[in-house]
């Protein structure tokens, strides 16, 4: 892989600091000035946003590490810029670096509600709580122009079907009046993340997440309108966000969050490498520490993958992350799940010219 570093004054805003050639790619592309009617100064990097057909939108899941069997994800790439995202390497299937060009280069799926419809009327659909938000966050800046998110909670409102949303993006207030309809049948959860209460710490590892005084009057807006909320502190870094816990859990529980999780830093692919080069950049001071204490919780390596131990991590230091965050939730009450969502009132509304029951 060739290192492909971007100046700083191009990528104001930005979490990377490099676009290195994808993994699959056999050429490496590099822009460079040649002399022939290139300006001296390359551009500022702004966000490029194609649409894409979905041809399929459900995305089924069968890791035994995670709480559900199925998800929607309307975007590819995040502009959020969070550094340690472990969606990142999923840039590089469509030929694109997993560093700024997962951040600048985006995809949007505007037909995602129709096809949502489509996939949960196929005979013997079997309704269980759709996740959005676990790959790339569907209320991300660019949510505000294409409103996809907001026609698929259409759709699941319509069809009277569950679902579960995590998110950083206030932009979910925008679709308070939806989120409240599917609260009061007991069909939605919402999960924010929260990683550091440090506005300085976050705008540098999070640089266009609202800041987290913010994230926390959403989960306050949230919770007094009836919407069931969990304050999620994903991901917890060792030596830079991990002395936060207990303020973290204490700041969402007076927000009204209702329950709490957490998941240590994943390092998975390009991420390690574009997390360490963040670390250089913007906390030379602690960048060996923290990386020391990472690969203390990954068995000596910056990403162990391995299923029951990747979420959580092992060893010393994260048994006593996972001591802390437990004790502080049940002194504060968050210890307890969320009530259950109910799949029962699933139902395919009728179509113009479908024959309709007497009964």
């Amino acid at each position: 892989m060739r290192r492909h570093e971007i100046a700083t004054d191009r990528r104001r805003g930005r979490g990377a600091a490099t676009n290195d050639t994808p993994r699959f790619e056999a050429l490496a592309h590099v822009p460079f000035n040649d002399g022939w009617d290139i300006p001296e100064d390359l551009p500022f990097l702004r966000t490029h946003v194609v649409h894409e057909d979905a041809r399929k939108i459900l995305t089924r899941n069968q890791s035994p590490d995670i709480g559900f069997d199925r998800s929607v994800n309307p975007y590819r790439g995040c502009e959020h810029g969070c550094i340690y995202c472990y969606a990142r390497p999923s840039h590089a299937y469509l030929g694109l670096s997993p560093g700024l060009d997962f951040e600048t280069r985006l995809t949007v799926k505007p037909n995602a509600p129709e096809r949502l419809a489509k996939e949960l009327s196929a005979r013997g659909y079997e309704p269980r709580p759709v996740a959005i938000g676990t790959n790339t966050d569907a209320y991300q800046p660019i949510e505000k122009e294409h409103q996809v998110m907001r026609r698929i909670l259409e759709v699941l409102l319509e069809f009277r079907h569950p679902v579960t949303i995590t998110t950083k993006g206030t932009l979910i207030e925008r679709d308070l009046d939806l989120v409240i309809r599917l609260a009061e049948r007991n069909l939605v959860q919402v999960g924010i993340s929260v990683t550091t209460l440090d506005p300085g710490v976050a705008r540098k590892m999070e640089p266009r997440v609202p800041a987290p005084a913010r994230r926390l009057g959403t989960i306050a807006r949230l919770s007094r309108a009836g919407v069931p909320v969990r304050i999620m502190m994903s991901p917890v870094i060792p030596a830079l966000t991990d002395h936060e816990i207990e303020r973290v859990l204490e700041a969402g529980r007076a927000a009204g969050a209702k329950a709490a999780s957490w998941i240590m830093l994943r390092l998975p692919l390009e991420v390690s490498g574009l997390f360490r080069d963040w670390l250089e950049e913007n906390f030379p001071d602690r960048a060996a520490r923290v990386m020391a204490r990472v690969r203390e919780t990954q068995g000596g390596r910056d990403y162990r993958p391995d299923w029951g131990r990747r979420m959580k991590g092992e060893g010393v230091h994260a048994n006593l992350v996972a001591r802390r965050f437990d004790i502080a939730c049940r002194r504060l009450g968050l210890d307890g799940p969320l009530p259950p969502l109910d799949c029962g009132q699933f139902r395919v509304p009728p179509r113009p010219g479908d024959q309709l029951s007497l009964f």
